[in-house]
């Protein structure tokens, strides 16, 4: 009894610190090794058979254990919380339980052997237990008991030393996961025997129970057939599969694996803040806009600093980021200024307004233009030319904005080719005048019309003279 009050003992203190159970769905096979103890009434007329539940716990007087492993199961586990299983057991008989309140009768030290084989139900499942398995299993075996004074009868006629009978069992009992492949098993069996020679009786055990069969490749806790990744250790919570990152993401929905980051963000990080994940900001570490890809806008000109070139004041796209400038500050912008360089008017795209001769001074220029005298036959100033020349270069000069044509005329004499050639020397000569006293080149184009455009006739000689002249007329 000493040695079954210190197993019992142990029992409890395992059973205190144990914290895991184990699912005979993952380790299907299960091997129990322990003691028993065997509380049997005797059989025969004489026999004092009693109430056996009256004496159930009456461990001193009905008891009998062998203190050594005396009991070894293996069960299979099936489907539903079902298992099935074969158990071998032996003992010896010292003391034949009595009826109550009378002494147990002792006996020579008879053997005891027992094989059986039970279905077994599990109630973990219905109790929604979990480090606690409650179990019921019935079935039947054969128990032996060496032949002694109340295990015989008269018309035992055998030559055996052993008396047996099969029986139909019944069993309760409970076993405690400490670990997930190891626990303690403790079951209480009634055995009703079907011959005489052998009286039906309790069969308690004790024992070491270890599961194990389950295949778990990767070493990560999840048996494979739950593991989504059975060959990369994972999680339980993940079905094992891993979250390489610890951010609470598993790898295969982690849009960053290898880097912790946030729900929301598919398991990205947002290293700046800004709301836009690091895999899709193009500035992680400077907080900025979605808009603009995670990057900064310090002037909110819609470029992004990076690309803006002026990035502290706000521009157009179209112009880097930068304001449009006005660099004669006439109030239209250089990009659609004509005259960037020199102020104009809105009405003239940013050029000076043109101020033209008005008619009394192109009436002036007209009548200044005739008085210029060539040589006859010839392009050359005479010397009172000179005098109108610079007039009409003054009259010009006051005007740079304004565009003229210088017309060339002769009278009839000579040929028409002749004289299509000296109008036109005529007015070059006039326009080389200009250019060399001021006038820009550009605003002063020639024309030569001969004989054709005559202004007096030809018939006198005051007529002649008054057709070989030059008009300065206003560019249209």
């Amino acid at each position: 009894m000493k040695n079954l009050s210190r197993l019992i003992l142990s029992t409890l203190l395992i059973v205190v610190i144990g914290n895991v159970n184990a699912q005979d769905s993952n380790n299907p096979w299960q091997i129990t090794i322990g003691v028993n103890a065997v509380d049997v009434y005797p059989v025969g007329e004489d026999a004092p058979q009693g109430d056996f539940f009256g004496e159930f716990f009456n461990v001193s007087d009905h008891w009998n254990v062998l203190p050594a492993f005396s009991t070894l199961s293996v069960q299979r586990y099936l489907d539903n919380d079902f298992s099935i299983g074969i158990s071998g057991s032996m003992n010896r008989i010292e003391k034949w339980g009595s009826l109550e309140g009378e002494p147990s009768v002792a006996v020579d030290n008879l053997m005891y052997y027992g094989v059986d084989a039970n279905v077994k139900y599990s109630l973990s499942t219905l109790l929604n237990t979990s480090r606690l398995e409650p179990f019921l299993a019935i079935g039947g075996g054969y128990t032996w008991i060496e032949k002694g004074k109340y295990n015989t009868i008269a018309s035992d006629d055998s030559t055996s030393d052993l008396a047996g009978s099969a029986t139909f069992n019944g069993t309760v009992g409970v076993a405690y996961w400490i670990t997930k492949n190891f626990g303690l098993t403790a079951q209480s069996t009634y055995k009703n025997s079907f011959e005489k020679q052998l009286t039906s009786h309790f069969q308690h055990s004790l024992g070491l129970s270890v599961k194990f069969g389950g295949v778990d490749t990767d070493g990560d806790g999840v048996y494979d057939k739950d593991d989504t990744c059975p060959e990369v250790a994972g999680l339980a919570q993940f079905d094992g599969c891993p979250d390489s990152d610890a951010d609470g993401i598993q790898d295969s929905e982690d849009a960053c694996p290898n880097e912790a980051g946030l729900a929301e963000f598919k398991g990205c990080p947002d290293t700046d803040g800004d709301g836009v994940s690091d895999n899709k900001d193009n500035c992680p570490n400077e907080a900025g806009l979605k808009a603009l890809a995670g990057c900064p806008d310090s002037d909110s000109d819609g470029v992004a600093n990076a690309q803006d070139t002026c990035p502290n004041e706000a521009g157009p796209v179209a112009n880097g980021g930068c304001p449009w400038k006005d660099g004669d500050s006439d109030g239209v912008l250089d990009k659609d200024d004509n005259c960037p360089t020199e102020a104009g008017t809105v009405a003239n795209n940013g050029c000076p307004e043109v101020v033209l001769p008005t008619e009394d001074v192109q009436t002036q220029l007209t009548n200044y233009a005739r008085t210029i005298n060539f040589s006859l036959g010839k392009s050359n100033f005479k010397k009172s030319a000179f005098p109108t020349l610079q007039a009409i270069t003054g009259i010009l000069n006051e005007y740079p904005k304004a565009n003229f044509i210088v017309e060339g005329h002769t009278d009839s004499i000579s040929s028409k080719a002749f004289n299509q050639r000296l109008s036109e020397s005529r007015a070059n000569a006039v326009v080389n005048y200009f250019t060399s006293n001021g006038v820009s080149a550009e605003r002063l184009t020639t024309v030569g019309y001969g004989e054709t455009t005559p202004i007096e006739s030809n018939m006198t000689a005051a007529g002649r003279a008054a057709n070989r002249r030059v008009e300065v007329k206003l560019a249209k």
